[in-house]
Formats: structure tokens, sequence, C-alpha cells
């Protein structure tokens, strides 16, 4: 090693050892790293992993599978199922799918084309190709996870080769995704693959993408203080929506417009209580919750759901009824009718776990500095006779005072977001709790000085009760921050009025702001509203361009393609 240290440097011989010994270690220690991150950056075994994903899951999944692949030594590309050229499928010998299911079985939208080509008469024989499928699900809905089985059942019926079998993954997935990636790189294939691709297999010290600082996350949520909550829709409403404000004061977290936030809530006292009383509890039971021990009653607040049943309800307590009757119950109406003797453990684990709840954030972190505002409609409603009540909603409303802690993470989501040139103009369509992302769009053209033109369209059922944020957006409106806004009041006529009959009514400057280069943006009820709009819209492209049904197809694909057409719908 040359010398480290010039002759004339001020040092005498024990400092000159000193200093010179630190720095030959110094040197080491970037020569070590440097080896290291040419290792990391090794290309590794071809493997190519798509994720079809509507609130981000099953993308995020995909960012850990990429991980794992890289520290078995694989180089793996990983992109959305519609971003990837189907015409080289023949060409990969390795294919690994993520992919949830959305509304009534269908795929998510940045899945939808690669799904409708596999199943057409264009998709060719693939018996080259390995492949394994994780499909995202949740047990509770009619078609569970019907996408990604789907996708698997296509693709070995085109001559394919399972790595592993389709794993089923319902809300708590943790363990089944565990053990289907582990399987898959188990497989001889994999194993050969990676040992044939030649890159060195070591840890992969990459941060993953979206992580936050201080490593919150949906099982390390921050414990974040309600601020503020208040009312929006009035008194005479035939709904409650709140505004919700919540400190993320040294957290770290930094959020963008566009984004999620998870919310771990807490089981109504009275639910629990009233279960214990039904199954004959005391509540002080022990029971094992994933390991941890815990008192019943303490696993009924906050571990398990007392209201969305899967079969293993009826399995585990032995019941006489069919699922289909568990769809529409909540615990205690299996209690009360059927009166299972079981013990505690058997009850905790015939239930699956609570799970957070994600709302579209509704504020600009550039207009509230360590804040995240949300909009959230408070769920209660009768059922066989009892009053119910959403477990997240109404713990916001209700059971989480001002000053007290609730768990939070942030949810990206990398594919509704602003268009980067503030000049676009952008339209925006969010009916009800809709309108929560459209607010912090605003906020932050606000905050950039952006120049590009706003328009709106909002509705509910009566303008009198359920105006939400009706000063904010007529004040956005006098200040020439929202070019127009188009409201529809559905009740407030014979003629039920909603979004997508605006839209229609004003097709002809929508579609020149479209062909203007606009943005299009739907947020809301995914079952209805969403697909009404949809139609809305492509009706309006044909009809102002002379073009057919085909063609305004085409359009609305080229505007998907382009990220101009964006949708955040649940």
């Amino acid at each position: 090693m040359n010398q480290l240290l010039a002759p004339e440097s001020p040092f005498n011989q024990e400092q000159r050892k000193f200093v010179e010994g630190f720095l030959t270690a110094l040197h080491s220690v970037r020569k070590a790293h440097s080896a290291q991150q040419s290792q990391t950056d090794a290309p590794g075994a071809p493997l190519t992993i798509l994720y079809g994903s509507q609130s981000g899951n099953s993308e995020a999944l995909s960012k850990d599978l990429r991980k794992a692949a890289r520290n078995r030594g694989f180089g793996p590309d990983v992109m959305a199922l519609d971003s990837f050229d189907f015409e080289s499928v023949g060409e990969i010998q390795h294919l690994l799918i993520i992919c949830s299911t959305f509304g009534e079985g269908d795929p998510p939208d940045n899945a939808k084309k690669f799904t409708d080509w596999l199943m057409s008469d264009e998709a060719p024989q693939l018996p080259n190709l390995s492949y394994s499928v994780c499909a995202m699900g949740d047990q509770s809905y009619t078609y569970f996870c019907k996408a990604g089985v789907d996708i698997d059942n296509r693709l070995s019926e085109l001559g394919a080769q399972r790595l592993a079998d389709c794993v089923l993954c319902d809300v708590d997935y943790d363990d089944d995704f565990a053990a289907w990636k582990e399987a898959v790189f188990e497989h001889p294939s994999m194993i050969e693959a990676a040992e044939e691709g030649g890159a060195p297999i070591g840890a992969d010290e990459e941060e993953p993408e979206g992580a936050a600082p201080g490593n919150w996350s949906k099982v390390n949520p921050f414990p974040a203080t309600l601020l503020r909550v208040q009312r929006l829709s009035g008194d005479d409403s035939a709904k409650e929506v709140n505004h919700i404000e919540i400190s993320l004061a040294g957290s770290g977290l930094e959020y963008e417009v566009g984004d999620a936030l998870g919310v771990w809530p807490v089981n109504c006292h009275e639910s629990v209580e009233a279960i214990l009383q039904a199954g004959n509890f005391t509540g002080e039971e022990v029971v094992d919750f994933k390991g941890e021990a815990r008192p019943l009653r303490c696993a009924l607040l906050r571990k398990v759901d007392l209201q969305v049943l899967t079969p293993a309800v009826r399995q585990k307590m032995d019941l006489p009824c069919e699922d289909d009757w568990l769809r529409d119950r909540h615990l205690i109406d299996v209690l009360v009718n059927f009166a299972p003797q079981v013990s505690a453990q058997t009850l905790v684990d015939s239930l699956r776990p609570l799970q957070p709840r994600l709302y579209s954030i509704a504020s600009s972190p550039k207009a509230h500095p360590g804040q995240v505002h949300l909009t959230v409609g408070a769920v209660r409603y009768e059922m066989h006779g009892r009053i119910c009540k959403g477990v997240a909603s109404t713990y916001l409303a209700d059971r989480l005072h001002p000053g007290g802690s609730v768990g939070v993470y942030l949810q990206k989501s990398a594919h509704f977001r602003l268009p980067e040139d503030p000049s676009v103009p952008i339209i925006m369509v969010g009916p009800g709790t809709g309108i929560a992302p459209f607010r912090a769009f605003l906020e932050e053209r606000i905050a950039v000085g952006a120049t590009g033109k706003s328009w709106i369209f909002f509705g509910d059922q009566h303008q009198a009760s359920d105006y939400l944020y009706r000063g904010w957006l007529e004040q956005s409106v006098s200040d020439g921050v929202l070019s127009r806004l188009d409201l529809a009041w559905s009740r407030d006529s014979a003629d039920k009025v909603y979004v997508q009959h605006k839209m229609l009514d004003a097709g002809a400057e929508l579609f020149d702001w479209l062909e203007a280069g606009a943005h299009f943006y739907i947020c809301g009820d995914a079952s209805r509203m969403a697909s009404d709009v949809d139609r809305a819209l492509r009706q309006i492209i044909a009809e102002r361009s002379g073009g057919s049904a085909d063609d305004a197809n085409a359009y609305v694909d080229r505007l998907i393609q382009e990220h101009r057409y964006q949708r955040d719908v649940y």
C-alpha cells in the first residue's frame, strides 16, 4: 500500500502510526464495500416478476419477491402485468406473478390488458415456460382470488409448467406468501437456473422502495396522534362524513398526494362485551395469537375481525349452516343463533386477523407539514335487527378522541399521481368521500403555483347536507384555482342526477380538455360509480371524435398507457 501521509505532515511518530492505521482500515472497508456493491449489481439469472395491483399490496409484495430473488442469485425484472411486452412471453423461462382480484372477480386496472390477451386466441403455446402465481384476495367476497386463479389455469392450458401450486392469499397473507415464495425458490428448476446464472448469492442491501424512515410499516405502525375530527355532512344527511386530522410529528413519514394512509382500528368495546356474554366467556381466558399469549378480551379488541366471517368459522366451530349464511352475519350472530360450545382458543382460531383500513389522503404535505388529513364516512347500518357499525370509521369518529394514539403507516400509490408538468390540465371525478385525494391535488397545485386548469365533478344525495368541503371548493373557484366545478345531487330532483350525467352534459368541453392533454382521474366506489363514469367517458370520446366504440376504447387505452387515466377506486 502507498504511503498515506506526506513526510511533512504535522504528526509525531505515535500520532503518525495511529492516523495511518485508521486510514488503512478505512481504505479496507471502502474496498470491501466496492466489492460487495459489484456483486449486488451482478446481472444474475433471468427472472420475470409481474404484478397486478389495485391498492398496492401486490406491488409491494413484488418488491419483496425481487429482493428474495436477488438474494438467491437472480437478476429479476419487475413490472405491472400491463407493462409487460406480451409478445416476448415465449422468450422467457421463469415467470412469477402476484395478482389481486378486484370487483366482481376482475383483474386490477394494471392487469386488464394482459389478462384479456392471455385469455384470447392470440396467446401462444408456452411449453418452455416455468411459472407460479400468487393470487391475492379477500375470502369474504364471492370471487375470492378469481383473477389470479384464472391466470394460473390459463398458463397451464397453454402448456406452461408450474414451479409451485397457485396460492390463494386472504387479507392476512404473510404466512401464505412466505410459504409460496419458499416453495418457488426451492424448485429444482429455480435452483439450477440460479446456479447457471453465475451471480454470487448474498444479502441484498438495497432499501425496499417506499420504505419510510423509522421503518414504520403495516406490521410496525407509527403511533400517531389524532388532532381533530370535524363533521362535514349536515345533521339532516343520511350519511355521516368526517374530516380527520392526524399528526405525523416525529415519525419521519413522508407522503405524496395520491398516497393512502393505513389505519389500524380497535374493535368496539360494547361489541366485545356482547360476544363475551353470548359465548359465556369472562374475557380473562388466555389465548395464543400468533405465538403470543394474551387475554381473550384483548385479542377480541385488537387482534381479530368480529364482523367478516370466513368458512373457517363454520369448520372450526362445527356450525350447522352453509358458508353463504355467514356472508352477511357477524360473530355475535353465530354465538346467539347456534350457541356453539367452543373454547376461547377455538373462538380466536376461527376468526381472521383484524386488518388495517386504507384511506385516500386528503391533504398536501406542502399545505399541512407534519399532518395527514382523511375524509371518512362513518358506516352505521341495521342488520338482522341489530345496529351495526364500521370498525375503523366509527373508531375514528367515536372511540378515538383528540390526543389519543392510532397506529398508521403509508401506502404508496405510484399509479395515482399528478402530472409532472404543473401546466397540464386535470379532470377529477370524485363524488362523496371520493373528493378526498382531489382536495390534496388542489392543495398541491396551489403550493407549487401550478398554471394548469383544474376541473372537478362532485356530487352526493343533497346539496344542503352532503356538500363536502363546500366553502373550500367554492373559494377555490373564486380564486381561480379550480377552473370549473360541476355538481350532481341525486335526491334533489325527480330525476336522479349523478356525476356521469354532468360529464355527458359537458362532453364537448371535456373532450377538448382531453385533446389538450388533460389527465383524467376517478376516485370512489368501484362497483357502480367508477364503471358508470368509465362508460360515460367512452361515450363522450366516441361522440365527440366521430369514431366507433372500438375507436373510443383505443383512445382510452392510449390514455391509460400514457398514465393520463388513473383510478383510485374501492
